[in-house]
């Protein structure tokens, strides 16, 4: 299922116009796709950042651009105006509501880690992992409960929830979460331990 936004068609690109549409509420943007002419438009900024905080950033959004034929598109891409933390230009992409795309999706630990309680250091290197999906069965996001980790536990992709409606693309070896033992000269020993053997395997 598909939210609605509502688009603008944008006609004039100088940088005049640009600055007077961020100034009334307004983002410009892009929408592209396979074999589709790219459009300039521009969306409310309130909305688009409403349907992103409600939805999620691969949700499938229903773009209505004025008297064109809404189209099934997905956010991109967006860039931030790093001093202001205000977004000032969208990319949406055109999709086939059919056919399967490599997204990226958060993971969420969830619960305290038994290690982290018996003093263990949780360390989570990977916070978003690649899924193939059609766009309406890509997961928000992918919980995993790490509450029966031990210290010297580690979870791997192969770890996550399967799924009929979409697969995991990173190596299933791919380390999510570990708990380190406690000690900061144990934590390094550890992890140089990790690089040596990563190494050892890479030659």
């Amino acid at each position: 299922m598909s939210v609605q936004l509502k688009a603008k068609k944008r006609e004039d690109l100088t940088h005049s116009n640009t600055k007077e549409l961020r100034e009334s509420g307004f983002i410009p943007g892009v929408v592209y796709g396979k074999a589709k002419d790219t459009k300039n438009i521009a969306v409310e900024s309130i909305t688009l950042l409403k349907t992103v905080r409600d939805e999620g950033k691969n949700a499938v959004i229903s773009l209505d651009i004025e008297e064109d034929k809404p189209v099934n598109v997905m956010l991109h891409e967006y860039q931030v105006d790093p001093i202001r933390d205000t977004v000032t230009h969208v990319d949406f992409y055109i999709i086939d509501l059919s056919e399967e795309m490599e997204v990226s999706v958060a993971l969420n630990l969830q619960g305290e880690a038994k290690g982290a309680k018996e003093g263990g250091v949780l360390q989570q290197p990977l916070f978003e992992i690649q899924v193939l999906a059609k766009p309406g069965d890509i997961p928000e996001e992918i919980t995993l409960d790490i509450s029966s980790l031990e210290i010297g536990n580690v979870l791997t992709i192969a770890d996550l929830p399967k799924s009929d409606t979409y697969k995991y693309l990173d190596d299933p070896e791919t380390t999510i979460a570990t708990i380190l033992p406690p000690g900061g000269n144990e934590v390094e020993e550890y992890e140089e331990a990790q690089a040596e053997s990563q190494g050892e395997q890479e030659e």
